[in-house]
């Protein structure tokens, strides 16, 4: 028995006629919840990582700026600092006055010239340089003194500021810094300078304390000199002794002709200063002013230039002279020239520091765009229906600003502190555009995108497409014509941005092609794997040709395909130049050194019994060549009847090799083949230089003396350009066969030059050399360096060794020390990795953004009996066949960019060494980076489709296709 219904509904209850005092009116109307903070907590993870996004993107914007400038201002310092301290330094001069003259005037016109300083450019006070010096030596003629070839000694007279703080008296007494009374002087003599002089110029001489040194007579009065001092240097390797502080620290020899004299200078104290013209008749005041290089800036070396060329001789000069009251105030320096070398070499290595962060940043915005249009995708439905509730495009547009707002703004700022404190510069002003300018397109890309979708579609807008693939195809060929008839960076001229684009330009124009012709070979090949048996293929193939997206309509997938070309394509590009780099570095070292490894000896002497025999059988060698060469032969019977010529002996066949290896005068080695049987008065066939050839006649025979004497006949068999004993191209060189050459030439059967190819361990080389020395009352005296371009490359502990090893290794190395050269390559390779991060994450967006719609897909193929492993083969059958075109694509775009723009590109300051322009197109590196990249993003879509996409699939099967 079921109890009835109650009879009064629950709804017609009649409420209470009163309402609660206690309550207030307002509680009754709820408040709307604000619209950002609903909006980013219904979507935590994609709030998350769009300030992630937003953050590396704008990490790497502020970033690579001040890593570029922190570079070239190393490297400029670098380049300074290798100069003389001379280069570097602002040289004034001025005639001292005829009398007044005082320590007080030096300070104070010291003063005067520093205070134009510190602008663009700064002079380190603490390391100035100024005082007073006679202007022509004067000869000693007291006869105790030391004369090595019977000429006297010479003097010049110094007064050097602060210079006591730099030595160390050692015996006497500094020069007196009062005026010396005349009454000391004899008649016809003025009262003797007082004078410190350093102990080795004195133990030099011959003089000692209280030695008193004269010069010749003049009208009016002969000047003297008292040594009352002798002081020791401190240290000698310290910048204050320059060369233009004369022989203060010790005699110098000089040399009149073959006969030797010394050269002295000593230090006057300041109560001699206004005598001191009576020593030579004339001085003059100087003052070094070194300018501080770790305060120069690569990004200011143009009013840098200026501010020096108006101090040496310009509005600043004038004002100077005015101010000091020296009309003739005289500055020089050597800095302005160094300055424009600096700025030459920053512009050659511009190219390459710009096209890893133009790559980089091509994929950053590309990949903003991307998220920009997957957001909106995603929320296509939200929008559309608060645009058909009334609200407006602006409005919508406007709510959509505030959320980006809030995740990239904070984002962007922490980012571009962050970069400000890793990268410390003075210059900020361009890692703050840059990173504003990434802040706003990852601002603003959602809300754009958004609007754009809310736009009410207007007919007849096929047009759009071609009109833009034309206008980028038209910009690509101004940028690739403008790059083969100016070059990369126009010797004179900045950088122009147009012509470091060029290789995006090309990479962009390949990604549209690519776009258009991608969906059609991909239907082919859907078509043709429908033919067969399988399912997957077929399906996957279909849907990578059609294109995916939970609307219905084809998704933006050309904006991954052009991320992907635009990474590799400026990854492969910049490897080409790399490589070429490397090996016109190589090559250069080759011919520097002669080969890979090299042993030489001193003039004529010659290598140490079986050295070279056992330096051929090293590990690593493959090809030795022992040589007789001698700068000091001389040719007879040519068209000028003899000129001096360097004669090469060496195997024709070991030595054919060595030259095809380093490119240098390649030759047949039949042509040196000697018949066994002939005459001993038989010419011997020669290969004749290019210059000495011209100068042979057609047929003849010439003589050959060698500068030790002795004679062979030769024969032309062959003209060479140049040859790896003596690489220089217009060297008149003479190469001859061993056997009848030794045999005829004295010396020739000894080598003094070892020749080898191969990876030889310069260490090693270096032991077999010691261990192949005779006693030491054998060792050779080590004599001159070889004469430049014979091929040697001796460093600078070759004086010490008696027969110099060098390595093309130890060549590469000294070539590739320059920062700038390694500032580029940091901040390429740093670049591309950024690009291939942002490629990846491009097809990884998509991916996530297909997820939902392949999930169902998934499922439903699972009812029917699809298989785990044939769903990740269907995901990968859809999503590989975009990364394998862009892949491809990419591979032949860069090496298109390589062959238009590569032989406009000057490799010679990254080389190190003067070099042909061009960058040689080599499959090893552009396919490197593209399979690398493209190796990458397979096992990323690989991961994500084993992964997310199992989870996904188990979901919708327990939930059931709502969609």
């Amino acid at each position: 028995m079921t109890t009835p219904p109650s009879t009064t509904p629950p709804s017609a209850t009649r409420p209470s006629t009163t309402r609660p005092s206690s309550t207030p009116r307002s509680s009754t109307a709820p408040r709307p919840a604000p619209w950002v903070r609903t909006r980013l907590r219904a979507a935590p993870l994609a709030t998350l990582l769009g300030a992630a996004l937003a953050f590396v993107a704008v990490l790497l914007a502020a970033a690579l700026p001040r890593a570029q400038d922190r570079g070239a201002d190393q490297a400029l310092r670098s380049f300074l600092e290798r100069s003389a301290a001379g280069n570097t330094s602002l040289q004034v001069t001025a005639p001292s006055p005829d009398s007044g003259q005082s320590a007080q005037a030096l300070d104070s016109t010291l003063g005067k010239l520093l205070g134009p300083t510190g602008s663009t450019f700064r002079v380190d006070p603490e390391r100035t340089i100024h005082g007073a010096r006679t202007t022509k030596r004067q000869e000693l003629l007291n006869p105790e003194l030391s004369r090595p070839s019977g000429l006297p000694p010479s003097m010049n007279l110094l007064h050097v500021r602060e210079a006591e703080a730099h030595v160390k008296l050692a015996e006497g007494k500094w020069p007196s810094s009062t005026p010396t009374a005349p009454a000391q002087a004899a008649p016809g003599e003025t009262a003797p300078l007082q004078v410190a002089l350093s102990q080795k110029a004195a133990a030099t001489l011959g003089a000692r304390v209280g030695s008193v040194l004269k010069i010749a007579s003049r009208v009016g009065g002969t000047p003297s000199v008292e040594v009352v001092g002798l002081y020791a240097v401190l240290d000698e390797t310290d910048d204050f002794w320059t060369d233009n502080l004369g022989c203060l620290a010790r005699a110098c020899e000089h040399f009149y002709n073959e006969s030797l004299a010394w050269d002295v200078d000593a230090l006057v104290g300041t109560g001699d200063l206004d005598r001191m013209s009576a020593w030579s008749r004339t001085a003059e005041d100087f003052w070094q002013l070194p300018v501080d290089v770790d305060h120069l800036r690569a990004d200011r070396l143009d009013a840098t230039r200026k501010d020096i060329a108006s101090y040496i001789a310009g509005p600043t000069a004038a004002t100077l002279a005015r101010e000091t009251g020296r009309a003739q105030l005289h500055t020089t320096s050597w800095l302005p020239e160094r300055l424009e070398e600096a700025r030459d070499r920053t512009q050659a290595a511009a190219p390459l520091a710009a096209i890893g962060p133009a790559g980089v940043g091509g994929v950053a915005f590309v990949v903003l765009c991307l998220a920009g249009a997957l957001a909106a995708d995603r929320r296509d439905a939200e929008l559309r229906l608060l645009l058909a509730r009334g609200g407006s495009r602006a409005a919508i547009v406007g709510r959509l600003l505030g959320e980006g707002a809030v995740t990239v703004l904070p984002a962007a700022a922490a980012a571009t502190t962050l970069a400000v404190l890793l990268l410390p510069t003075p210059r900020s002003a361009p890692a703050l555009l840059s990173a504003t300018a990434v802040a706003l397109i990852a601002l603003l890309a959602f809300p754009v995108r958004a609007a754009v979708l809310l736009t009410p579609a207007r007919p007849a807008g096929r047009w759009r497409r071609p009109v833009a693939e034309l206008v980028v195809l038209i910009a690509t060929a101004a940028a690739v014509v403008a790059v083969r008839r100016r070059g990369v960076a126009p010797p004179g001229s900045d950088l122009d941005p147009l012509l470091i684009a060029a290789p995006l330009l090309l990479a962009l124009c390949g990604g549209l092609l690519l776009a258009r012709l991608q969906p059609v070979i991909t239907g082919w090949l859907a078509r043709a794997a429908g033919h067969g048996s399988g399912l997957v293929g077929f399906l996957g193939l279909a849907r990578a040709a059609r294109g995916s997206g939970a609307t219905g309509r084809t998704g933006p997938s050309v904006l991954p395909m052009i991320a992907l070309l635009l990474a590799i394509t400026t990854g492969g590009f910049g490897a080409a130049v790399l490589q070429s780099v490397d090996s016109s570095r190589l090559g250069v070292a080759r011919l520097t050194v002669g080969g890979d490894a090299a042993i030489s000896a001193y003039g004529k002497s010659p290598l140490p019994a079986g050295l070279a025999k056992a330096a051929g059988e090293l590990p690593g060698v493959r090809t030795s060549v022992p040589l007789w060469v001698d700068h000091d032969s001389s040719l007879h019977g040519t068209t000028v009847r003899s000129s001096q010529v360097t004669v090469v002996v060496a195997d024709p066949a070991a030595y054919a090799e060595l030259s095809r290896v380093l490119g240098c005068g390649s030759f047949d080695p039949a042509l040196l083949a000697t018949a066994g049987a002939s005459a001993a008065d038989a010419p011997v066939p020669a290969l004749f230089s290019a210059g000495v050839a011209g100068q042979a006649v057609q047929g003849g025979t010439y003589t050959v003396q060698p500068g030790d004497g002795g004679e062979l006949k030769v024969r032309v068999a062959g003209t060479i350009d140049c040859t790896p004993a003596h690489p220089a191209r217009d060297a008149a060189t003479v190469v001859l066969p061993t056997g009848a050459a030794t045999n005829l030439m004295g010396g020739a059967d000894h080598p003094n030059r070892w020749l080898g190819l191969g990876d030889v361990d310069g260490n090693r080389l270096r032991a077999l050399v010691r261990s192949k020395l005779p006693a030491p009352s054998g060792t050779p005296t080590p004599a001159p360096a070889p004469i430049p371009g014979s091929g040697s490359a001796a460093g600078p502990a070759a004086l010490d060794e008696p027969y110099p090893v060098s390595t093309s290794a130890e060549a590469v190395t000294a070539l590739g020390s320059d920062p700038l050269q390694r500032s580029a390559q940091r901040l390429f390779w740093a670049s591309m990795a950024g690009a291939a991060g942002f490629a990846l994450l491009a097809v990884l967006l998509t991916l996530m953004r297909a997820v939902p719609e392949r999930a169902a897909l998934l499922a439903r193929l699972r009812t029917m009996g699809l298989r785990r492993r044939q769903g990740v083969a269907l995901i990968l059958a859809e999503t590989l066949p975009q990364t394998l075109a862009a892949t491809l694509g990419g591979a032949l775009v860069a090496a298109a960019a390589v062959a238009l723009l590569g032989p406009a590109i000057d490799l010679s300051t990254l080389v190190g060494a003067r070099v042909p322009n061009g960058v040689r197109l080599t499959a090893g590196p552009v396919l490197t980076q593209a399979l690398g990249l493209a190796a990458l993003v397979a096992a990323a879509v690989f991961v994500e489709a084993a992964t997310s996409g199992r989870r996904q699939i188990t979901n919708e099967l327990r939930a059931g296709d709502q969609r």
